[in-house]
């Protein structure tokens, strides 16, 4: 989300930051090419209005043009004003009282309602500790209740039970008496959707909300619809009053319009965004981070509690005793590909780091992508388990084979050997220096009282060789952790909710 709003933002910054001095009309100019950038976007024009008055407002000021770096002002009043536009406040589910909480998901047909339904309870269960029951109310599209149902043991979680001929609010009032029978925590309610907003739609809705008095009533919008998006949320507002919004599909959506716009118009936070289409593809939205994404100054925290979740601890301290050894070999080299898999891939965890919006061409030119990870992947794969632990053995042919089993060159096979083995080193290094202690520090997860800002001086790239570089060409975590001066970037640090089999 937000790669093309990131990509044109960059370029009018990046001409205003080399300049030493700024007068009113250098201004003007970046705040046109702004709000055409935001445009473009898909941002709703009354928005883009409002958010160029603001900037205009503060940045034409003495404090500004006077400054001794009046294009980082600028940009830093930009990064406010996105997060003032974005909701300024990461806002929580209001579930925390009486069970059983209820949350009310509305939306069109399509929106993406019962998928969101099944990652809410899944996200509720593994983050908040809560028993959830779903519950179907979508009597018109086939096998919609199905749906639900699977999505639901996927989850682990309870799903009211189908039974044929029921109104949805007869199965609202029965979906209430069994959670309370068995003490459920909260109860997500599914309506069902349609292509259109009509009249029935809207009074189904009004009747549902009556009858279950929803702790939160969640507004699910496609954000690849853009203005269509916003459109909806403002009809809903006028029907019952929503609490925030789920944004699906934000994976897709390069433009990222309709979350600059729905928080502005509706007065709804946006409490969630989905991010890929598997069940544990959702985020909380958290506004300052996603200014920073916007801005390409990325979203290390995301990242942190990302690994954090996703990454084993007991996984973790076999590893930090392996490496406080100096024992590095492909097969540790595989478990970081899978680690790096787990993130989002390659793509997912350099969305998150400050500074890549500007190379986005540039690593697409040098093919600096998850094809590469893929690559490297298949070549372990194509090795015996004797040449994983000892790269020594590989003479000339049987590094042609590998390469063939593959579906790799030579030149390939070779440069990942190199990279394992110059890992081997540094960490033998490591371990040579300080240990387990060493390790520890450099991999924290919480870097205590360590100066992000610096952090992201030093980790911003200007090139894709300085990128390759930074990511070992592997890409390898281990250096992304080095750079970030024990901010805990993914594969070795971290306490995770549960183990990941």
């Amino acid at each position: 989300m937000f790669e093309n709003l990131t990509q044109k933002l960059g370029n009018v910054f990046s001409g205003l930051k080399k300049r030493g001095t700024l007068t009113e009309k250098d201004v003007e100019e970046a705040l046109k090419e702004v709000r055409t950038a935001l445009l473009e976007a898909d941002v709703s024009l009354e928005v883009v209005k409002g958010f160029i008055d603001k900037v205009r407002e503060r940045a034409i000021g003495q404090e500004v043009l006077r400054s001794v770096t009046p294009g980082q002002q600028v940009v830093k009043i930009v990064n406010d004003i996105l997060i003032d536009t974005l909701g300024s406040i990461n806002s929580p589910l209001e579930i925390n009282h009486s069970p059983p909480a209820i949350i009310l998901l509305l939306g069109l047909q399509g929106s993406g309602k019962t998928t969101t339904a099944g990652k809410l309870a899944l996200h509720l269960k593994e983050k908040q500790r809560k028993k959830v029951m779903l519950a179907s109310l979508d009597i018109y599209r086939p096998a919609a209740r199905e749906q639900l149902r699977v999505l639901g043991e996927q989850a682990d979680v309870s799903v009211l039970p189908e039974t044929e001929g029921e109104s949805p609010t007869n199965i609202t009032k029965r979906a209430l008496a069994a959670s309370k029978v068995q003490g459920i925590d909260v109860l997500i309610l599914d309506t069902a959707g349609r292509t259109t907003l009509d009249n029935i739609m809207m009074t189904e809705a009004k009747e549902i909300f009556k009858i279950s008095k929803p702790s939160e009533v969640l507004l699910v919008a496609d954000s690849m619809t853009g203005q269509d998006a916003v459109n909806t949320a403002k009809a809903f507002t006028e029907i019952v009053k929503l609490s925030g919004i789920v944004l699906t599909r934000t994976d897709g959506d390069a433009r990222g319009g309709a979350a600059l716009s729905m928080r502005a118009i509706t007065g709804c936070p946006i409490k969630f965004i989905g991010v890929s289409e598997k069940l544990d593809g959702l985020e909380s939205f958290h506004p300052e981070r996603a200014a920073g994404r916007i801005l390409d100054m990325g979203d290390v925290v995301s990242l942190v509690e990302k690994a954090a979740e996703t990454i084993a601890e007991e996984d973790a301290e076999k590893m930090m005793q392996r490496l406080s050894q100096g024992s590095f070999d492909m097969n540790d080299m595989l478990k970081q590909i899978g680690q790096l898999k787990k993130l989002g891939g390659l793509s997912g965890v350099m969305s998150m780091l400050p500074g890549i919006g500007k190379l986005q061409k540039q690593m697409a030119a040098h093919n600096f992508d998850d094809k590469v990870i893929a690559k490297q992947e298949a070549i372990i794969y194509s090795m015996t388990k004797k040449e994983r632990v000892n790269v020594g053995i590989l003479n000339a042919s049987r590094r042609k084979r590998i390469a063939f089993g593959s579906g790799s060159t030579v030149h390939e096979v070779n440069r990942l050997v190199k990279q394992q083995q110059e890992m081997a080193r540094m960490m033998k290094k490591v371990g040579k220096a300080g240990g387990m202690g060493a390790l520890k520090n450099m991999f924290s997860s919480h870097a205590g009282g360590s100066d992000s800002s610096q952090n992201q001086k030093e980790i911003m790239p200007n090139s894709i060789e300085e990128m390759q570089k930074l990511m070992g060409n592997m890409p390898n975590m281990n250096n992304l952790k080095n750079r970030f001066g024990g901010m805990g970037l993914p594969g070795l640090g971290g306490k995770p909710s549960k183990r990941i089999k």
